[in-house]
């Protein structure tokens, strides 16, 4: 059984490519939205990220993003991979949130990270936690915390990026 959950392997696949697909819809926010992400770190962190390299860095994380569910789906822990993105998208959202309420404006991202991932991140991690171990469940919570830890350090460590 594919980690003790009755889920056909199709919902399976649905439920975690849903992961992928809101990445991208944020990802087009995150590019657009307020001016963009790049002009958004140079303005309040002075990094420079061109919107090229920011981009190559979507595409890789989605691509990445892609691999997991794969993984999970072919490697037979699917609910350790939801639970694992899970974290890592209310990770992001958490961070965009913050931010925006630290700053008293939007910043690129926080409508979807708000309306896509927070809800799609909550209710997974809530809907997986009876049905996988403590152990796997604090792994997947610690993947996401470190994730996103990597992705900040990345993203606004002050030198240039182009």
């Amino acid at each position: 059984m594919l980690d003790n959950l009755s889920f056909d392997s199709f919902t399976l696949a649905a439920w975690l490519s849903l992961f992928p697909l809101t990445y991208l819809a944020h990802v087009i926010e995150e590019y657009r939205g307020g001016g963009g992400y790049s002009n958004y770190l140079m303005t309040n962190y002075c990094v420079e990220l061109s919107p090229e390299h920011f981009v190559r860095l979507q595409v890789l994380g989605v691509l990445l993003m892609g691999l997991g569910v794969i993984a999970g789906l072919a490697l037979r822990f699917p609910l350790t991979m939801v639970a694992i993105l899970s974290a890592i998208v209310l990770g992001n959202a958490m961070v965009h949130t913050i931010r925006s309420i630290q700053g008293g404006t939007y910043t690129p991202g926080l409508v979807t990270a708000v309306l896509l991932w927070l809800p799609l991140g909550s209710v997974s991690l809530f809907a997986v936690w009876p049905f996988i171990s403590a152990g796997k469940f604090t792994l997947a919570l610690a993947v996401g915390f470190v994730t996103n830890c990597v992705v900040e350090l990345i993203t606004t460590r002050r030198n240039v990026i182009s």
